[in-house]
């Protein structure tokens, strides 16, 4: 018989479902040695149900199997490499902590490296700690990483650490519901696609989601907790960020750095130091119905930024609302903004007068900062004043045409982890 393509597609397909259809679930018991042993003998489909108690990782997965711990069970590395490598597609890792990998930046040292052949693998229910990255995606299409408690570790320079999530050119990863805390940033996803990143927590890290190369993602219903930075999208197209919560992060809740045609929707950034959003040389972005609130910048927007549609915002109590410097006018409509003395006749929600956040003063102090020594002078005071009493006087920059008159409120989720952390 000549064996075709598909004759030998159809052979193989049957030897896999005929090898599934003998999988069974092995009971492995602790010792050094037990889950190295059942690792080699075990058949494609098969489950490895771990006992509490010590095992020794360090090997590579090369067969559809699940490892699955009972949440008290302990594989740790050989402080050489990753605490287990899959290398195989259909593979599952549940129930288990894993520490103990190496050192590497070179070789991603993780707790769980995943390989390109790792399609469809799903790491679940993990308690992954103290290892140089925490699971790292390395090519593996349709990956899941779920609800994992992954710390990183503390023993070196923030910028010397490792992500808890690496994603690297892996399309259809999903990162959900996990904990990430220390280490670098909590999602680094770099040259991918179609990834989603939902329903995470992150605590002490530089950035909590950080995107490079990496277009048609979705990032929502995160929270990023006290990080020097909440959610940084860079050199990214179509990325949408829905209902994520920025609290008290350092530098900037949400950065667009070269992001372009993203939505930016929904989001509450709250408190913190610098800036709630940074928006740099990003276009044709969407930024809508988002809270911004109790930065010193509510939002910083150069570097050639254009075509931004930017409307339905609340900007409460920021110490500068906006900070913009250029000669040319941006309008943007229908944004609420707390420091906005002004009337609403005809009760349509709407204020009367359109809103100019920054005036020729704003623009000096901005590029001449010892400039702020004069502020209580006679002069910059009648400059302000002229400039409120002859509006032609003022130069480029935001205006909001159709300034709302009440902000909607903080999201439930915001309230209540602002008032958790009071």
């Amino acid at each position: 018989m000549k064996l075709t393509a598909r004759t030998f597609t159809m052979l193989l397909g049957t030897t896999l479902l005929a090898e599934l259809a003998h999988a069974a679930d092995v009971r492995v018991e602790p010792g050094p040695d037990a889950l190295v042993r059942a690792v080699e003998l075990a058949g494609p489909g098969d489950r490895l149900i771990l006992a509490d108690g010590s095992y020794r990782g360090g090997f590579v997965l090369t067969r559809p199997i699940a490892i699955v711990g009972t949440g008290n069970t302990e594989v740790t590395g050989t402080g050489t490499g990753s605490v287990i490598t899959i290398d195989a597609a259909d593979v599952t890792i549940e129930g288990l902590k894993l520490t103990g990998s190496g050192s590497k930046h070179e070789t991603i040292d993780s707790g769980v490296q995943m390989t390109r052949n790792a399609t469809r693998a799903i790491v679940r229910d993990n308690h992954i700690e103290g290892n140089l990255y925490g699971v790292d995606i390395h090519g593996a299409r349709d990956a899941l990483v779920d609800n994992n408690t992954i710390i990183g570790r503390n023993d070196r320079l923030m910028n010397r650490r490792g992500n808890g999530v690496y994603v690297w050119n892996a399309p259809g990863a999903r990162v959900s519901g996990n904990t990430v805390r220390l280490g670098r940033d909590g999602i680094f996803v770099n040259t991918s696609q179609k990834n989603i990143f939902t329903d995470n927590r992150f605590e002490g890290l530089r950035f909590a989601i950080h995107y490079m190369n990496a277009d048609d993602g979705e990032v929502s219903g995160n929270i990023s907790i006290g990080n020097h930075l909440g959610y940084a999208i860079m050199f990214s197209k179509r990325v949408t960020m829905r209902d994520n919560i920025s609290l008290d992060d350092r530098d900037h809740g949400i950065m667009l750095n070269y992001a372009n045609d993203a939505v930016i929707e929904g989001n509450a950034v709250v408190g913190g130091g610098e800036k709630c959003l940074f928006v740099y040389n990003a276009n044709k972005n969407l930024i809508r119905g988002n809270r911004i609130e109790g930065c010193e910048i509510g939002i910083h927007f150069t570097g050639g930024s254009a075509k931004n549609e930017i409307t339905g915002n609340a900007f409460v109590g920021n110490r500068t609302q906006i900070k913009f410097v250029s000669t040319r006018d941006h309008v943007w409509s229908g944004n609420y903004w707390s420091d906005h003395a002004a009337y609403d006749v005809n009760g349509d929600g709407i204020a009367d007068q359109a809103f100019r956040p920054n005036d020729a003063m704003d623009q000096v102090l901005w590029t001449q900062p010892s400039a702020k020594l004069l502020l209580g002078s006679p002069a910059i005071q009648l400059v302000r004043w002229a400039q409120s009493e002859f509006p032609a006087l003022l130069p480029g920059g935001i205006v909001d045409d159709r300034p709302l008159m009440k902000p909607h409120e903080l999201p439930e989720t915001a309230r209540n982890w602002k008032a958790s952390l009071q």
